[in-house]
């Protein structure tokens, strides 16, 4: 049994869970997923279940077996000093590297950590983008946007503000793409691509309306919220193009479009400061700015 931690928004939800996926696919064995944490974050809600996954939920008694659960405390402290912890719970050393040893991990182990590399699950990526396919009805909005998408040059444009300009933490850690990334963005794609529509996803649709305005017909698509953002997720997947934000939602949205000739502008730096090109993080016919 594999047992995979999942945290964050869908997107980082879903990198956990393909990278626990190959794993238990290696071993031939179940996976589990943990959710526990989402009982005390606050910030996004467990979204995989609206998707075909295994959708197999460890129990408490399954994690301790794997995972050492320290107490709160003084006495928790202690312990994580002294005691060593469990070789079956594998902490993700940093979420900048691609660590090749994670692929050649033993069953039976917990995984912590966001995995965000195409190369912990590539070699099953079919696998992972028919369990990404949505189980659900659509709502008659994004029913209406597949048919508009699907009969037009559509490019997908996210913008990802959010918690990267309330959270303070976020804001550090990450760079806020602007104006000036979509422009050239857009402008790069035009000259590669003709008579195209930018199709806009954001969770912040009056900046982006009012900041981003472009040569090209552009629909908001500001419909489906919080609530529904793996439909948005869908009709992301459905555009020939891309164009991402520093944001592993556009990310997913980008790399399950099947467009054979498809064209992914991704941003240089996904890490304030930290030039991406050349690195794990996206695939190789991605290109940058």
């Amino acid at each position: 049994m594999i047992i995979v931690q999942l945290i964050g928004g869908l997107g980082n939800q879903m990198f956990q869970y393909a990278a626990g996926r190959r794993l238990a696919m290696r071993h031939n064995t179940e996976i589990k997923i943990d959710i526990s944490g989402f009982k005390t974050y606050t910030l996004h809600d467990y979204r995989l279940d609206h998707f075909r996954i295994k959708n197999q939920i460890a129990t408490n008694k399954e994690i301790t077996a794997l995972k050492r659960v320290w107490s709160t405390g003084l006495m928790g402290a202690l312990a994580r000093r002294f005691i060593p912890q469990k070789k079956s719970y594998i902490q993700e050393r940093s979420p900048k590297i691609f660590n090749a040893d994670i692929l050649a991990l033993p069953d039976n182990v917990y995984l912590e950590g966001y995995w965000q590399s195409e190369k912990y699950f590539q070699d099953i990526a079919p696998i992972i983008r028919k369990e990404y396919s949505l189980k659900d009805l659509l709502t008659p909005q994004s029913a209406a946007a597949v048919s508009a998408i699907k009969n037009s040059i559509a490019v997908s444009l996210h913008v990802r503000r959010a918690d990267y300009i309330t959270d303070q933490s976020a804001g550090k850690t990450y760079g806020v793409l602007g104006p000036a990334y979509y422009k050239a963005a857009v402008d790069k794609l035009a000259n590669k691509v003709k008579n195209f529509t930018l199709y806009v996803f954001s969770d912040d649709s009056v900046w982006a309306r009012k900041n981003l305005k472009f040569d090209f017909p552009t629909t908001y698509l500001d419909f489906n919220g919080r609530e529904r953002n793996y439909e948005d997720l869908y009709l992301m997947s459905l555009c020939k193009h891309y164009i991402i934000a520093n944001s592993t939602f556009s990310w997913w949205g980008a790399w399950l479009g099947t467009a054979s000739d498809k064209i992914v502008i991704a941003p240089r730096e996904w890490f304030r400061g930290k030039d991406e090109t050349g690195g794990d993080r996206y695939p190789n016919s991605w290109i940058f700015i």
